[in-house]
């Protein structure tokens, strides 16, 4: 997650609070997308950015799980993102999320 990002969502979780923040990823790779939820739940693990030591324990998602997508229209959801799945390694991203979340998730869902 890029140095601008990671200010946005502080920004925004100082703003709202963090109860009320879900951060929706679209990374292409697992690692990718593991690597920004620890980023916005945990911190900042390459100590280089905003979020650096800072703990957000924010709840993150990938716009492939279940989760999200029972929250948007199927016709959307298949124009926008179907295509993608047939691509992606779905259940390595959703295991990599699933994880962080355990680990260091502060929210229930």
């Amino acid at each position: 997650m890029d140095l601008e990002n990671q200010q946005r969502v502080k920004d925004l979780t100082e703003k709202h609070g963090a109860e009320n923040m879900v951060v929706l990823l679209g990374a292409a790779e697992a690692e990718a997308a593991g690597l920004a939820a620890e980023t916005v739940t945990a911190g900042d693990p390459t100590f280089a950015g905003p979020l650096a030591g800072v703990e957000l324990g924010l709840r993150a998602y990938h716009a492939v799980e279940d989760k999200f997508k029972g929250e948007v229209d199927a016709s959307v959801y298949e124009d926008q993102i179907g295509m993608m799945e047939m691509v992606l390694e779905v259940d390595e991203i959703i295991e990599e999320m699933k994880n962080i979340r355990d680990e260091f998730c502060k929210f229930n869902d």
